[in-house]
């Protein structure tokens, strides 16, 4: 009878685990493999004139101003002053046509609640824009107003996920991580996708919810692409400084020994994701050098700050988090997206949006000034938008100047300036109690997909082989750029 010592059992696990990896690997030499290279080559090929890309980029880089909890668009942007009359009135059934609800007003009286804010015309154009947001319409003829958006998510959640990662179901790679994969790294010191969170807001704590990783992840995609959230205050990378005792010459030899084994590991069993590893302890090491010069701001000129507004010297404000973002931009950080949470405004909406457009109006107005005064605006595509919009109708308390609005995904206004796009305009018209798109429509997918245009990508071409299927950040069905808003 013959025996197997462990050790030998060990021993031959271990080729056996060898041979099926390396067998998995030729077998997906077309799929995995593919894929593999492009992780591993992507910089590389991204350094060549024009490489990856589809048609000529009039943008380089994204800089995507997120507002979590969805900003009610009937208060902001979309001016509806025939609302006043129908105060209190029931929404008509040939507006609604029986379109779902959230649970929260199923069943429910829908009264009309006409905004209690006044609009002006504004810019060159004669924009129409709300009193809360003074700053930003100072700078309206660099907007161009998507008043017809309109998504399928109906929930927080599922409305952040499928806008920032083309799908309501978790697991798919971010906007940011599809850039990052197709079209590579600028800047050799720094992520080539970075996000900033608000660490506060002024509409209240209640109400909130979570923002979750998913929303900058890579997905699918090798892990390197995903974004890197910067925090608020001590260093803005956790582990980013060295431990006391160790210093820049000790942790480079210590990187070097760790580069040399996992080499070693990865020949051995052809992971692209070793490779990825390596690359990103390579760029933590160079991030200990670039990352506090990008986040040190006692070089900016007073006057800059004082553009941004008082905000800016809390560190994880939103007006601070708009400079950094300038910042980045100047130093070729492909993607940055803020998010600012605290727009779900169920109740109480007059006061809690102000305190909101507070946040963010004279910030928004200073990162456009501040881009284009720097000549980067003509090649750095600003977006803004939400999950979704708010309802016509009230949702709690309803008086003039008392209010709330409930989720609604049937349309919304969002905005886009610089990269090529048209400025001092309006796209889309919603009927005239802000409910249905009435011409020209603008899917989130849509909206992603002229994001990917302007930066030199057709989203249809921009795929990952994944569960069998070539994934696509604007998935399967039909989606068009919009072409009715580039210049």
């Amino acid at each position: 009878m013959t025996t197997t010592t462990t050790t030998e059992t060990g021993a031959l696990q271990r080729y056996s685990d060898l041979q099926n990896r390396r067998a998995f690997m030729r077998r997906s030499a077309m799929g995995l493999g593919a894929a593999a290279f492009g992780a591993l080559f992507g910089d590389r090929a991204a350094a060549a004139p024009a490489a990856g890309l589809h048609h000529p980029a009039k943008a380089k880089r994204v800089i995507f101003l997120f507002m979590a909890g969805a900003p009610s668009q009937l208060d902001l942007f979309d001016y509806k002053p025939e609302l006043h009359r129908r105060f209190k009135q029931p929404l008509p059934p040939s507006v609604s046509m029986g379109q779902r609800v959230t649970a929260m007003t199923k069943g429910k009286a829908q009264l009309v609640a006409p905004s209690m804010f006044n609009f002006e015309r504004k810019g060159a154009n004669g924009l129409f824009m709300s009193e809360l947001l003074p700053h930003l319409s100072g700078v309206v003829d660099e907007l161009c107003l998507i008043k017809s958006t309109h998504t399928d998510a109906i929930n927080h959640d599922p409305g952040k996920t499928l806008f920032c990662t083309g799908s309501e179901i978790p697991g798919k790679a971010s906007l940011g991580a599809w850039l990052s994969y197709g079209l590579g790294r600028m800047n050799a010191n720094l992520p080539d996708f970075i996000v900033l969170n608000s660490a506060f807001w002024t509409g209240g704590t209640g109400n909130v919810q979570a923002l979750y990783s998913r929303l900058w992840g890579s997905g699918f995609l090798p892990s390197k692409h995903q974004g890197v959230s910067f925090q608020p205050s001590g260093d803005p990378v956790l582990f980013l400084s060295n431990p006391a005792g160790v210093d820049r010459g000790a942790r480079r030899a210590m990187l070097d020994l760790v580069t040399r084994l996992n080499r070693e590991h990865a020949a051995e069993i052809g992971d692209p994701e070793i490779e990825t590893t390596i690359a990103q302890q390579e760029m933590a090491f160079r991030m200990q050098a670039s990352v506090p010069e990008l986040t040190d701001l006692s070089g900016e000129p007073q006057g800059v700050m004082d553009m941004y507004g008082p905000e800016v010297h809390k560190s994880g404000s939103f007006a601070r988090n708009c400079l950094l973002a300038r910042r980045m931009a100047e130093r070729d950080v492909r993607f940055v997206q803020l998010f600012h949470r605290g727009w779900d405004h169920h109740v109480g909406l007059p006061k809690k949006l102000r305190g909101q457009a507070y946040d963010i109006d004279q910030p928004c107005a200073a990162l456009l000034t501040d881009l284009k005064q720097r000549g980067l605006l003509d090649d750095t595509l600003v977006v803004f938008g939400g999950e979704f919009g708010r309802t016509t109708y009230c949702q709690g308390k309803l008086e003039r100047d008392q209010y709330g609005r409930d989720h609604h995904p049937r349309c919304f206004t969002t905005w886009m300036a610089g990269g090529g796009i048209k400025g001092g305009i309006e796209y889309g018209q919603t009927d005239e109690f802000s409910y249905n798109v009435v011409a020209d429509p603008v899917h989130v997918r849509d909206f992603n997909a002229t994001i990917l245009h302007q930066l030199g990508i057709d989203h249809e071409r921009l795929v990952f082989p994944f569960l069998g299927l070539d994934q696509r950040l604007t998935g399967v069905e039909e989606t068009h750029v919009v072409e009715g808003i580039l210049s």
